[in-house]
């Protein structure tokens, strides 16, 4: 099948409506019937503030980029961006066409 990657790239203390983001992000995707998403930890990254921010081991940096990655139909992903942009939500945002399936007739 065809559809579309979506990722959101943000800080995992960063939230909306009292929940972390990333949180909220994956409550509406399911709300709106998209069948799955994942959120992951990255261990350093910087964004357009050129800060890096690392994990250590001694240290909860509290503030690490997290991405929430969706693969999903070009009709779910307009559906998403627009739930986000009627929420008034600045997400940056990396949206590519990708092919996708199950293998074999097993489901995930």
């Amino acid at each position: 099948m065809k559809g579309t990657c979506i990722r959101f790239y943000l800080h995992e203390t960063r939230q909306h409506h009292h929940l972390l983001a990333y949180e909220w992000l994956l409550e509406q995707a399911k709300k709106i019937g998209i069948p799955g998403g994942s959120a992951f930890h990255a261990i350093a990254g910087f964004g357009r503030d050129g800060i890096l921010h690392e994990d250590h081991f001694f240290e909860l940096a509290g503030d690490l980029p997290v991405v929430v990655e969706f693969i999903v139909s070009d009709a779910d992903a307009e559906r998403l961006l627009a739930l986000i942009r009627e929420e008034k939500l600045p997400l940056f945002y990396v949206r590519t066409p990708v092919e996708y399936g199950v293998l074999n007739g097993a489901h995930c």
